[in-house]
């Protein structure tokens, strides 16, 4: 189980591997329309010297620090230790987590924070009224769009964006969930991590519109690893849901 927190403090959580160039533009973003948040980067070691960067821009921001891993250990490792990191420091109020690429704008922070206030957990949505993507190829768009539904029917959430990544937590809620029962690597990490946070532990969940940019710079982490994991993750936990271990 985590330490407690029923704290005031919100920290953005980023992981990273070979995002130095993006990193280098979301964190002025981040601190120019939010100076009182805290920004922890989980970086994996990044050959590209991602790691530096944020030792270079912390002499700038005083509210960013660098959780540097040893080797690249999958999407759900990082975000587990960044989760625990973050609630051992205490007064965590609430716990953002987005991509470094840019994809998931700095705007639509401020709406999530607010609608945070009230909810649990609040879902940066595409797919809920005023929510989209820009500039993916149709095939990109079918499969996410089939992706969620697949997962929306096995796993019964209320979630329109169950493979969301940008996503507002409630520190109270992360402290008292055990993330040894989130079982996926990769990109199906969020996807558990939801249905541990509503089927599990009853969290009011709240989706915020938003628009999903494509990545500013560097190449798609998306292997068939991921996808794979994507297609069992819904599986295990509809077996779950209907009492099977």
């Amino acid at each position: 189980m985590n330490p407690v927190s029923t704290g005031s403090k919100t920290v953005i959580l980023i992981p990273t591997y070979n995002e130095r160039e993006n990193i280098r533009m979301i964190v002025p973003e981040i601190f120019a329309a939010h100076p009182d948040v805290h920004i922890l980067v989980i970086d994996d070691n990044s050959p590209d010297g991602t790691g530096e960067e944020v030792h270079l821009l912390a002499g700038q921001y005083s509210h960013l620090e660098l959780l540097a891993r040893p080797s690249k250990q999958g999407l759900g490792a990082a975000y587990k230790h960044g989760i625990q990191h973050t609630l051992a420091s205490g007064d965590i109020g609430r716990i953002v987590m987005m991509d470094a690429d840019g994809s998931h704008p700095v705007e639509y922070l401020a709406p999530m924070l607010e609608a945070s206030q009230a909810y649990d957990l609040v879902v940066g949505s595409r797919y809920i009224k005023g929510g989209g993507i820009e500039n993916w190829e149709p095939w990109r768009y079918a499969m996410s769009r089939y992706g969620n539904f697949y997962a929306r029917t096995l796993t019964g959430l209320p979630v329109r964006d169950l493979t969301a990544g940008f996503l507002c937590f409630r520190g109270d809620l992360l402290s008292r969930m055990d993330l040894d029962k989130v079982g996926a690597s990769g990109y199906a990490f969020l996807m558990d991590l939801k249905y541990h946070a509503v089927a599990d532990m009853k969290a009011r969940v709240k989706e915020v519109p938003i628009i999903f940019k494509s990545r500013r710079e560097g190449e798609s982490k998306i292997s068939h690893h991921i996808i794979r994991e994507g297609l069992k993750t819904p599986l295990r936990l509809f077996l779950r849901r209907v009492g099977f271990k």
